[in-house]
């Protein structure tokens, strides 16, 4: 790797898990210079959005400024903007007007966009949850409708309360059960005159089963918490039309809805680097694009082969540390030592169902917990990814109130293009449909 004015330049695309933790590892040798470029002047902590939907917590525990981050780092510097293309020969990052950064290697970590697989709709209708920006406007659909419905009990027969969550993976689960207990403990407490108990939610997914990566006894576990929660569950089925009153599935129920929330998958963002599986970068064992040694590719937006040939999960876990191995193979490469093939610590996987409700399979040999004693190992898994000591206490005192009470954090409607809707629009005679009442 060559070098200029004695530091050798890397460009880093994307300040996600993987993207941040690269750079805060190459951050501390001087040698080495960092441009970090992101279209948010911030770092979103993904795995916990849902909360923000859900008011759980404030969407300031989940965003970390980036500036503030790097502050006593001069060789890192944050760049604001939307990436075009990446050229992988030329070891060249073009951004959306025009501006072209060459370093002496790249790393792409541009993270993930939802997948919508082609669902009429989906793209117009659905509310993703993958982003802080999707989090407020989704949270804001969901106050807006129990608002609508209070001004106006006639909408409860339109589906003003029906949700629909798309996707059996984690993000539905943790979603869906989330948004049951927003109503339940919550809604019912702070709308008086509203029918609250009206309200449904149901998660959809294409499988028989929900957490698919867990095991069987998970999977009977989920669906009997989700279920005691109030979650209708509708497997075996896809969505086959969204529209901006209803879902369609493909055993013909209609579902009207003012709110769909999608779950359903998700691809790597679009960056100009070939894609394979899923729509995600194909990378070699030590993390670099074949055919071009000085470019990255890790987190969401690669497939990383894993130990059995198959590519690793999209995880927060295999994001942060594939950009952490990612900087010790680009310092190897500073030192004229040999990159090393990833290894993956595959410490288990978790998900929340709802409160003091959580699995959790941990270790090598997959122990299974259940319940109040998952749900603190989650919480402290979580508490530990995140970036910044003050989120991790602001967060702790969240769930804290959470726990042990009936009101939520900022239940604040700040989005009223989300909360918006023209009842009109989409009028699904109510005969037609199922999940009304």
């Amino acid at each position: 790797m060559s070098r200029a004015n004695g530091q050798s330049h890397v460009v880093v695309v994307g300040a996600g898990m993987a993207g941040l933790a690269c750079t805060r590892r190459l951050a501390d040798h001087e040698h080495v210079r960092v441009t970090l470029v992101d279209r948010h002047n911030y770092h979103q902590f993904q795995p916990l959005l849902y909360q923000v939907a859900t008011g759980q917590i404030a969407p300031s525990d989940v965003v970390f400024q980036m500036r503030k981050l790097f502050r006593e780092h001069p060789n890192v510097d944050v760049k604001l903007g939307d990436v075009a293309a990446v050229d992988a020969a030329g070891r060249t990052v073009t951004m959306a007007e025009g501006e072209a950064l060459t370093g002496d290697a790249v790393v792409v970590a541009a993270g993930s966009v939802p997948n919508f697989f082609r669902t009429p709709g989906a793209e117009e209708h659905a509310f993703p949850l993958y982003s802080y920006d999707d989090a407020t406007r989704l949270r804001s659909r969901i106050l807006g409708l129990f608002e609508a419905a209070d001004r106006d009990p006639a909408l409860l027969d339109r589906g003003a309360l029906n949700f629909v969550v798309i996707g059996g993976g984690p993000t539905g689960v943790e979603t869906a059960g989330a948004l049951a207990d927003m109503i339940r403990d919550t809604m019912a407490v702070e709308f008086h005159d509203l029918a609250v108990s009206a309200a449904r939610v149901h998660l959809v997914d294409l499988g028989n089963v929900l957490l698919r990566a867990f095991s069987e006894t998970a999977h009977g576990y989920v669906a009997q918490v989700l279920q005691r929660k109030g979650v209708e569950l509708n497997l075996g089925v896809r969505v086959t039309d969204i529209g901006a009153g209803h879902v369609t599935l493909s055993d013909g129920t209609t579902i009207l809805t003012r709110c769909v929330i999608w779950g359903g998958g998700i691809k790597a963002a679009p960056i100009g680097l070939a894609q394979g599986a899923g729509g995600r970068v194909d990378v070699l064992p030590d993390l670099t694009v074949d055919g071009a040694p000085g470019v990255y590719a890790i987190g969401d937006v690669a497939n990383i082969p894993g130990p059995d040939g198959h590519g690793l999960p999209q995880l927060g876990s295999v994001a942060q540390q594939s950009g952490n191995w990612a900087a010790d193979n680009l310092l190897a490469d500073l030192a004229g030592k040999p990159r090393k093939p990833f290894h993956y610590h595959d410490k288990g996987i978790m998900a929340m169902i709802g409160r003091g409700a959580a699995i959790a399979e941990v270790g090598a040999h997959r122990h299974e917990l259940h319940g109040h004693i998952a749900h603190a190992a989650w919480l402290g898994v979580h508490a530990s990814l995140m970036t910044g000591v003050r989120n991790r206490v602001e967060g702790f005192l969240d769930w804290g109130w959470d726990a042990f009470s009936s009101t939520r954090g900022p239940m604040v409607l700040d989005r009223s293009d989300a909360a918006s809707i023209d009842w009109e629009e989409d009028r699904v005679p109510e005969a037609a449909a199922a999940g009304s009442s």
